[in-house]
C-alpha cells in the first residue's frame, strides 16, 4: 500500500468512498452524499495546514484522511476506508503519513469528532494515540434521532 497527498484525479475515487459510507450510515455524521468538489479545498488548500492523503492498494484509492484547522488553529482529522476494507492496516498507513505533515506543519493539536455509535471509529482513534476530551450530547441526525459526540483529541507538543 502506498500512502501518497491527493491528486485531483482522485476526487472521484475518494468522493465514491465517501458517498458509500453515507449511504451505508452509522459511521458518519455526514447524511447527505456530496460532490467531487466537496474535495478540492483540500487537494488544492489555500494554505499550507490544509491537506487530503489517499491510501492506495493495486492502483486503487482504498481510504483516504484529512486535516484543516479550526478557527483556533486546531487540526481537525477525518478518516474513511472503502467499505469491506477496515482492518487491513489502511486507517494506520494513513495516520502516519498525515501525523509526519502535521507536525511539519506546526499542528499542536488534533481533534477527531466520532459519533458516539461508531465504536470501530472510536476504538480506530484511541488505537492511534487519541484520547477523550469531550462530548457533545444528542446531536440530531437528519430524521430526529440523537446521537452524542465524541471528541477525542492528541496533542503533538
Amino acid at each position: 500500500m502506498i500512502v501518497r497527498k491527493a491528486i485531483p484525479e482522485d476526487r472521484d475515487a475518494i468522493t465514491a468512498i465517501l458517498n458509500d459510507v453515507i449511504k451505508i450510515g452509522g459511521t458518519t455524521a455526514y447524511e447527505t452524499p456530496k460532490e467531487p468538489t466537496f474535495f478540492d479545498r483540500f487537494i488544492q488548500p489555500e494554505d499550507d495546514r490544509t491537506f487530503i492523503h489517499v491510501a492506495v492498494s493495486d492502483g486503487e484509492v482504498v481510504g483516504f484522511q484529512w486535516m484543516n484547522p479550526d478557527d483556533t488553529g486546531m487540526g481537525l482529522i477525518a478518516t474513511f476506508a472503502q467499505a469491506g476494507t477496515t482492518k487491513r492496516g489502511i486507517g494506520s498507513a494513513l495516520f502516519k503519513y498525515t501525523l509526519k505533515c502535521c507536525r511539519d506543519a506546526g499542528y499542536t493539536v488534533l481533534d477527531a469528532t466520532i459519533r458516539a455509535d461508531n465504536t470501530g471509529g472510536l476504538a480506530y482513534y484511541s488505537k492511534m494515540g487519541f484520547e477523550d476530551h469531550s462530548v457533545t450530547k444528542g446531536q440530531p441526525l437528519k430524521d430526529g434521532t440523537p446521537v452524542d459526540r465524541v471528541h477525542k483529541r492528541m496533542m503533538l507538543e
